[in-house]
């Protein structure tokens, strides 16, 4: 029997029925081992020494590879073909061969493309060894992304309370962000006009634009504002034009070459709205496989690659369906052959496309996202195979009898659509060629303008990013790699670093702060070029040129003392760097003049930036006196108008004036003006200025008394916590979905609410799945098992848990073993010693009949249930039957 190890179970099964029964196909389910999330599992003083960790989901798949691979002739690794996959083939080489499960087995490393008969059947017969130079590069790149953010974040967290962690590439990809803000906020409106006039030659009338005024050659700012545009357009409107020249220059269009990871995500989020994550969710099952006529078959290639060829059959075979869908004019002579641009030749492997071009789109019942995903890789693949477009491109110059004003009309004609009847690359810009067919004129002819305009125009900012652009933008700096694209820019949206809007990202206030601390006290590590640099390294790693522990020991010798100088300053040192670096953010210039960090309250003191225990926020200089603060993103112009210390109007209840105020954590309404007036923040979803005296009295009014619990009269409470509305009862706390909710929840629902809850619980170890069964316990015959919990695997046994040791397989340990640690476990105080089995009930076993062995059972049980003496002599006469 052979053992091939796959990564997920889809591709097991698929694969299990290609090779047959004489191999046996097991998923690791991805990888099966990670750097446990705590300081010290990269250990830079004993030469980078990595301890791994197994997860207890991990850990029962290992071990279920490990009892066949004990008995295999061929243990074949098969994970994806790239740097992430060979790391899956180590990990589980590396845990077999701990576990002692290798033997005599041949080992082999297989690597196929696609998930197709052909394609897996062709691979076997081409094994080869574990590429340690790409185990290697994975190790380096693991090992500093860890050294990074568990060296970086706690000083974030201690110097600048509220952030949440910082990365490798992460920390970069949100620099680019907020830079790109930065120039937009620093952006100057600049006018310009243009002239532009409807002209006819004797034919059809025709555009042109104004190139020349007064004998001078226009450039963009020179008609600056109305007076000028206005007299250049009185110079075409009086002008006695003629046809100076016509040129015409015929032009080819090349298409793009098929996806690679990038290329796809990028065209993915312009023409189809797709997230990075989203595309490739979709791609893994379209490359996994669906099922085709009884038979799951993989739709497309490998989709994390930066490879841009194609194999040969894959070109003949889009010859031919280029020939019979579009005709042989649409074939070019040879089939175009791409070569890839990525330093980075380990991930070089094949590009994305359609594992059989035969399947048209149009032929496949696929669902939403993977229907229109495979149809763009499949056209991609077509459109990079055929013809170019031919095009003719053609200028019209004008020019006055006097020469001092000159038009020209630009326009473009495709005179043989070729790849263009396919597919066209999307573009990030709004930018739209010219691309009208201009009218037949012979050069000389006179020219009459038919109607002149002039027109006021204003240069724009950069746009900011969308995940497409900043993809691109990542991958020209050589900012991470593709593989690694979604996973950054979701963190960064998780971290609340970053928010979407029209999808396009903005830089939060929270990011804009990391990323300053980051450049005034961490420059080198967040400059474009020193990460991409980084990132050379590693694939010199991976292609056997650098060592990869002297790669570490280069990057951690100056990172180690970077950290450990910032470690000595103090948290004002940090916040006055702080806000000189983010002064023009956090306080614009005002309109009157007036000095922008001046306190709107008191007067007298001057704004500054604070940390507080959720976070930043700014605050007075004459703290504890004057108490105001504010949001950063908010100015104090923002604040006065919109929410600040606004009277909403008196409490019936207490005649207290109600106020709408801004906090350092937005806006809140308060009772009264004493020295601890009762105050309560604004939920998700309300805004300042539409609050009323109404809202703000149900806010201070809270918690609410929903009613009584009908099972044991306790008061159910409805409020708004720090995550958000809640109910509560007796201790257990159930989400409400909206805090309008709050407000109109009745009894009925919350008791629901609260009942889904508790049966939900919060995944303690009472309701963990079991991971292994070890048998009855010697003393007193309860289950002894095995359990996943939320900190590792445990051992229980009655009331009493025991922690499975570290570093330890669970589904090696052994009934006896179990025993003892729980035995330790009661020691330490922790569960009930083991009671005793009675004595009477093995020979009441022996003897009796059924019934008598339920009589036996409730015998035992009948001194910890403390049932009425009565009951005593049906358990005696039960036994004795």
């Amino acid at each position: 029997m052979n053992l091939v190890v796959v990564e997920s179970p889809a591709k097991a099964k698929t694969i299990n029925k290609y090779l047959g029964s004489d191999y046996k196909v097991l998923a690791s389910y991805g990888h099966v081992r990670d750097l446990p999330a705590k300081d010290g599992s990269v250990k830079p003083d004993e030469d980078f020494l990595m301890l791994w960790d197994v997860d207890a989901k991990s850990a029962k798949r290992l071990s279920e590879i490990a009892d066949f691979a004990k008995s295999a002739d061929k243990i074949i690794l098969a994970t994806d073909p790239d740097r992430e996959g060979e790391a899956i083939s180590w990990h589980v080489l590396e845990v077999l061969q701990k576990k002692k499960a290798v033997k005599g087995a041949i080992v082999q490393r297989v690597v196929f493309n696609a998930i197709t008969k052909s394609a897996v059947t062709e691979a076997m017969k081409h094994p080869r060894d574990i590429d340690m130079e790409l185990v290697e590069a994975y190790l380096a790149r693991r090992a500093l992304d860890y050294l990074v953010g568990f060296t970086l974040s706690p000083v974030l967290w201690r110097k600048l309370p509220g952030s949440r962690s910082a990365g490798r590439v992460q920390s970069v990809s949100l620099r680019l962000v907020v830079d790109r803000e930065i120039e937009i906020e620093r952006f100057k409106n600049q006018e310009y006009w243009t002239v532009e006039a409807d002209v006819s030659a004797g034919g059809d009338p025709f555009l042109a634009r104004m190139v020349k005024h007064d004998g001078k050659r226009l450039t963009k700012f020179d008609l600056g504002d109305e007076a000028t545009a206005t007299a250049a357009k009185a110079a075409v409107d009086g002008a006695t034009l003629t046809i100076a020249s016509v040129e015409k220059k015929p032009a080819r269009r090349s298409p793009a070459p098929p996806f690679t990871t990038s290329t796809l995500q990028q065209e993915a989020a312009r023409k189809l709205g797709f997230s990075t994550q989203r595309t490739m969710q979709a791609a893994q099952k379209l490359y996994e496989g669906i099922d085709i006529g009884g038979e799951t078959v993989g739709l497309i290639t490998y989709m994390r690659t930066d490879g841009v060829q194609s194999a040969p059959e894959a070109l003949d075979e889009a010859r031919e369906v280029i020939a019979g869908v579009y005709g042989k004019d649409y074939v070019p002579e040879a089939a175009r052959i791409y070569k890839t641009k990525a330093k980075n030749a380990q991930e070089a492997h094949e590009a994305i496309r359609p594992t059989s071009l035969a399947r048209n789109p149009g032929s496949l019942r696929l669902e939403s996202d993977l229907g229109r995903l495979y149809e763009l890789i499949w056209k991609r693949m077509i459109a990079s195979q055929m013809e170019a477009a031919r095009i003719e491109r053609t200028t019209i110059e004008l020019d006055s009898a006097d020469g001092k004003t000159g038009l020209r009309a630009t326009g473009q004609v495709i005179l043989f659509d070729g790849y263009l009847a396919v597919y066209e690359e999307g573009r990030d810009d709004d930018a739209d060629e010219e691309s009208g067919r201009l009218p037949q004129v012979n050069e000389g002819a006179a020219a009459k303008v038919i109607a002149a305009r002039a027109d006021q125009h204003f240069t724009e900012p950069p746009p900011r990013y969308s995940e497409a652009s900043l993809v691109k933008k990542m991958e020209e700096l050589g900012i991470g790699r593709p593989s690694t694209y979604a996973s950054v820019l979701t963190v960064l949206r998780d971290r609340e670093y970053v928010r979407m809007d029209k999808n396009r990202f903005i830089p939060e206030d929270k990011g804009r702060l990391v990323t300053a601390f980051l450049e005034q006290f961490f420059n080198r590590y967040v400059q474009y070029d020193f990460t991409a640099a980084l990132e050379e390294k590693l694939d010199l790693v991976s292609a056997g040129e650098l060592n990869w522990k002297a790669l570490l020991r280069e990057f951690w010798q100056d990172f180690h003392a970077a950290v450990g100088e910032i470690a000595e300053l103090r948290v004002t040192h940090v916040l006055d760097a702080l806000n000189e670096a983010l002064g023009p953010h956090i306080f614009p210039q005002k309109e009157d003049g007036s000095d922008p960090r001046a306190c709107p309250t008191c007067g007298a003191g001057q704004l500054s930036l604070k940390t507080g225990k959720f976070g930043a926020f700014i605050g007075c200089s004459n703290y504890p006196e004057c108490r105001y603060t504010r949001p950063i993103a908010q100015s104090a112009d923002d604040a006065e108008g919109e929410s600040g210390d606004r009277e909403l109007g008196v409490d019936p209840e207490t005649g207290e004036i109600v106020f709408l105020k801004s906090g350092r954590f937005g806006p809140y309404v308060q009772l009264g003006d004493g020295e601890k007036p009762k105050r309560s923040s604004l939920p998700k979803g309300w805004s300042a200025p539409a609050m009323d005296l109404e809202k703000g009295l149900r806010l201070l009014r809270l918690p609410r008394e929903v009613g009584a619990h009908p099972e044991d009269g306790i008061m159910i409470t409805a409020g708004i916590g720090r995550f958000g509305p809640f109910v509560l009862h007796n201790g257990t706390y159930a989400n409400l979905p909206t805090a309008d909710e709050v407000f109109e929840v009745g009894l009925n629902r919350a008791v629901t609410l609260l009942a889904e809850k508790r049966a939900g619980g919060r995944g303690g170890r009472g309701e963990s799945a079991a991971l292994k069964d070890l048998g009855a316990h010697p003393v007193d015959g309860q289950p002894v098992k095995v359990l996943a919990g939320r900190y590792g695997p445990y051992i229980k046994h009655g009331s009493t848990n025991a922690n499975v040791p570290k570093g330890s397989d669970p589904q090696d340990l052994t009934l006896e073993e179990a025993v003892k640690l729980i035995a330790e476990r009661v020691e330490k105080g922790g569960g009930k010693k083991p009671a005793k089995k009675a004595k009477v009930a093995p020979k009441a076993k022996a003897a009796a009949k059924p019934k008598a062995e339920a009589g036996a059972t409730a015998a035992v049980k009948k001194p910890a249930a403390k049932k009425p003496a009565a009951k005593k002599p049906a358990a005696k006469k039960a036994i004795k039957a």
